[in-house]
């Protein structure tokens, strides 16, 4: 069944349909042709988790985040993943399948929800790694103490998707029309990487930086993953200024797509 079979022309069924089936693709795709397939959703996590790990507890002296330190990293690591991706593919959404964005009755956004989606569904496959690792630290010296800020974790979940809308609406047709903006968005998610509380809290930082840190949507997300392994991290200034941030990026993202819907189909 093609996706211009399902409901009325722009009706939310329609397109809700579309986007399952496209975001399904997608992860067909991925796996289908991979002899590890569902490995790679959490292989990447898991390296950098372990190579982070180590150089931190067993080449220099850790002074950085809490223990255990790998559960730390994880909770962090997976949905840093999953929005590093997600941007990255922005940069492509229109491009890679420019005949169909041209040709699709649906509203375009979903070229940009697709993957957010796709990669979302990714993430939650990955969550086994996180419950691995807390299980293994519950016989530690220093077990986690789970708490009822895992509550914390769907809002975590959808402040995290709202930014991403946002953003997608706005990277992806600015990459169409400026190409140089990809390399720049690549160059922009290193930078933001270390900018980002994964290896470290919001509190590990000097001086003026953890106010910094607050403007920072990410810093309050990653705050909201963590602290129902890490009661401690509650930072509320980061947690009200990620939900302010990713409102208002979405908001934002609406506006700019629609100003620039139509120059990307004649760019396309």
């Amino acid at each position: 069944m093609t996706t211009a079979a399902v409901g009325a022309p722009g009706s939310p069924r329609r397109y809700l349909h579309s986007l399952w089936l496209l975001s399904a693709r997608d992860l067909r795709v991925r796996y289908a042709t991979s002899i590890l397939g569902y490995v790679w959703s959490i292989l990447d996590p898991l390296l950098m988790s372990a190579i982070y790990w180590f150089v931190f507890t067993q080449v220099f002296q850790r002074t950085v985040g809490h223990d255990p330190y790998i559960v730390f990293l994880v909770t962090a690591l997976l949905p840093w993943v999953w929005f590093n991706i997600s941007v990255s593919d922005f940069t492509r959404a229109f491009s890679k399948d420019a005949r169909l964005v041209r040709s699709t009755a649906i509203p375009r956004t979903i070229w940009v929800n697709r993957i957010i989606l796709s990669k979302g569904l990714e993430f939650l496959f990955s969550l086994p790694v996180l419950a691995m690792f807390v299980v293994i630290a519950q016989f530690s010296e220093t077990p986690v103490q789970l708490n009822g800020g895992l509550l914390w974790i769907p809002v975590a979940v959808v402040l995290q998707t709202a930014l991403l809308v946002g953003l997608g609406l706005i990277v992806a047709p600015l990459c169409t029309l400026y190409s140089d903006l990809e390399r720049a968005t690549k160059l922009i998610l290193r930078v933001l990487f270390y900018a980002s509380p994964v290896i470290y809290s919001i509190e590990d930082l000097p001086g003026i930086f953890p106010m910094l840190a607050v403007f920072n949507p990410l810093s309050g997300i990653f705050t909201l993953y963590r602290v129902g392994f890490f009661p401690e991290v509650w930072d509320t200034p980061a947690v009200v200024a990620a939900a302010v941030i990713s409102l208002g990026v979405l908001a934002l993202g609406v506006f700019f797509f629609r100003r620039l819907e139509r120059p990307v189909l004649k760019e396309l």
